[in-house]
């Protein structure tokens, strides 16, 4: 009955800037913690960032300083805010939701393997 539609994504050319949206539909979502995730062809599925239930947050290196969660709650809706866009950001990009939002920050989620919703992708492709 949880559904996660993404949004958003497109070509783009390196050092442009993208918004990918992630709208919920079913479920609480203001309970959920919610993240982003991408995969290359050949790669795994890579953490990208998460938004707490509480609003705290937490980022992968790779896009520390350059990408942006946020959540609105009243539109059921996670966003990703994507700038100073490289061609190794080209990946399929996926929402994914946790109904088990902890309470202890350490605990929150970074392992792909602990969201049991997910969206079916968007499509981000830089080009040089």
């Amino acid at each position: 009955q949880v559904q996660l539609v993404e949004s958003g994504g497109g070509l783009v050319q390196a050092g442009g800037s993208l918004r990918l949206s992630c709208a919920v539909s079913g479920g609480t979502f203001s309970a959920y913690a919610m993240a982003w995730f991408r995969q290359a062809p050949g790669k795994e599925r890579e953490f990208l960032t998460v938004i707490s239930r509480r609003l705290w947050t937490k980022y992968s290196d790779s896009v520390k300083g350059r990408f942006t969660i946020s959540r609105d709650n009243a539109k059921n809706t996670v966003y990703l805010q994507m700038n100073s866009l490289k061609p190794e950001d080209t990946a399929v990009y996926y929402c994914g939701a946790d109904s088990n939002d902890s309470a202890s920050y350490y605990y929150i989620a970074v392992d792909p393997r602990q969201y049991e919703y997910w969206g079916q992708g968007t499509q981000v492709t830089v080009s040089s």
